[in-house]
């Protein structure tokens, strides 16, 4: 094999090995991080979105948020709200990026681009209140 068609299975081999996304890939979405890292809990009410905000660097400025579809909301006999959700999130926003995963099973690559260039807008989202407070 002369050194040309050795560049050249090279290139092609490489170019088989990048993802199908039909451009340059992007930086991969980090799995879902620690609770440990987790700054506050929201519920959106309209949109039966639970979501959880969480400061990777650990410097109490949202970097990562995930939102689980709520299945079920009750109070607790304390009257605190009670929520059981999907085992994984429909959307997480990372980076600047927000990115949906329709199958809800967790981080794994097969997650779709929904909107780049984005920053998170905790205020879009509706509170949850009980009785005029805040739950």
């Amino acid at each position: 094999m002369t050194p040309s068609q050795l560049a050249v299975s090279i290139f092609t081999v490489s170019l088989l090995l990048l993802p199908g996304s039909g451009g340059w890939a992007k930086d991969l979405l980090p799995i879902e991080p620690d609770l440990a890292t987790r700054i506050d809990e929201h519920y959106d009410h309209e949109a039966r979105l639970f979501l959880t905000l969480y400061s990777l660097r650990g410097n109490g400025q949202v970097d990562y948020v995930t939102g689980r579809l709520v299945q079920e909301y009750s109070r607790s006999t304390y009257g605190n709200p009670v929520y059981r959700t999907e085992a994984y999130p429909l959307f997480y926003w990372w980076n600047h990026t927000m990115y949906n995963d329709p199958e809800q099973d967790g981080v794994n690559g097969n997650e779709r681009v929904y909107q780049e260039n984005i920053e998170f807008d905790i205020l879009r989202y509706k509170p949850c209140t009980f009785n005029g407070q805040l739950c």
